[in-house]
């Protein structure tokens, strides 16, 4: 079921911290126009990624012993709003980041921890998620991709799509199937660590209609895995799997993919003083809704700070704030064309049709909204 999601500010400490990224950020970006930020954390820019953890500002949850920075939710989350309202170019670092190493601090051995999480923090290790397959949809349970113990470790056979940054990544954290067959369901899962250079790999990018290659398709053709590679324990790979789509579904890259476009258009506005009855009308249906969004997303990162898992909570924000993402690049497309006499700004301009032409993607990372909302329903007991 799920618990009262206690609207809670994030605390002033946390305000100088805030001022130092935003400082950092425009100075960093200043020569990015506006079309490039657009691509919020999907900008993929190993570089700057190193520059953060130069400055300490990667693995901020993970403990001070394995290379973090010991910190609590909050601060991961204000540096990442302030990175995502930026349009910083993240995606590098932003699985391993977010997810992998929370993971693998919670359910990894020690020699895992001590292996990849000071990886993680100094931007030496991407990641990227195995869980999706062909001719599944979106039923994870179903999955065929096996792992086979051996003598040595593991055999890998089997494939993974829509897999974010796989032809960047060093390695995948993969839903395996490690016993049992695909009508078992959520029994005989495991996850595996996978090293992608490994022989037997292999990355074939997927082209989207803005002509980026954000998703992959992965293959194992009997892929020879170490012993180690296993994360936790076998057979509890749908548990840890719920637990890390709980870090993935509660921060807030999942209201601000459209943010940059706003920020474009806002100025757009001001600097041609337009503020007719259609651009008012979709700043409020905007900010109002980002506004109670962005108060439910904090709520979750408290959650997590007092060591909380909000899998359900995190599943509604991230369905809603969904549609708020998508709605943006429509919204402003609309107004635009309502004032066809109203001056060009190409720069506006790009980030739209950019956003125009990713934004069916947002519904579909992180899960599909139709199966969110089966997770929505049996979390409040309606089936």
């Amino acid at each position: 079921m799920i618990d009262t999601l206690e609207l809670t500010p994030i605390p002033p400490a946390y305000d100088a911290f805030r001022a130092e990224v935003r400082a950092f950020l425009n100075d960093a970006l200043q020569d990015m126009p506006p079309e490039r930020r657009a691509r919020s954390w999907m900008g993929f820019d190993p570089d700057f990624s190193r520059k953060l953890a130069q400055r300490g500002w990667l693995g901020l949850t993970l403990p001070k012993e394995y290379g973090g920075a010991g910190k609590g939710a909050y601060a991961r989350f204000v540096l990442s709003e302030e990175l995502l309202a930026a349009g910083a170019p993240v995606s590098a670092h932003w699985i391993a980041d977010r997810q992998s190493g929370p993971l693998i601090l919670k359910y990894g051995t020690d020699a895992q921890k001590s292996f990849y999480l000071p990886r993680i923090s100094q931007a030496e290790a991407f990641f990227c998620i195995g869980m999706s397959e062909p001719n599944s949809g979106s039923d994870l349970a179903s999955i065929r991709t096996r792992a086979v113990r051996t003598e040595k470790g593991w055999t890998l056979n089997g494939s993974k799509i829509w897999t974010t940054n796989a032809q960047h990544s060093h390695y995948m954290i993969a839903l395996m199937r490690t016993s049992g067959e695909p009508a078992d369901r959520y029994k005989g899962l495991s996850q595996l660590i996978v090293d992608l250079s490994l022989p037997g790999v292999t990355v074939r990018p997927i082209n989207d209609m803005a002509g980026d290659a954000h998703f992959s398709e992965v293959f194992f053709e009997n892929v020879a895995c170490p012993a180690d590679a296993l994360i936790g324990t076998e057979g509890d790979g749908w548990a840890q799997v719920n637990a890390e789509l709980a870090f993935e579904r509660s921060g807030p890259e999942r209201l601000y993919s459209s943010m940059v476009l706003l920020e474009t258009w806002l100025k757009y506005c001001r600097r041609h003083r337009l503020g007719g009855a259609h651009t008012t009308a979709a700043l409020g249906k905007m900010v109002s809704w980002l506004a109670v969004l962005r108060l439910m997303s904090i709520s979750l990162a408290g959650k997590l700070d007092r060591g909380e898992s909000p899998a359900i909570e995190a599943t509604i924000v991230k369905d809603i704030g969904t549609e708020i993402e998508q709605a943006i690049p429509r919204l402003i497309g609309d107004v635009l064309g309502a004032e066809p006499a109203a001056p060009t700004d190409i720069a506006l301009m790009r980030a739209l049709s950019y956003l125009e032409q990713l934004a069916p993607s947002f519904s579909l990372r992180g899960g599909t909204r139709e199966i969110l909302r089966g997770i929505i329903a049996r979390g409040l007991g309606l089936r």
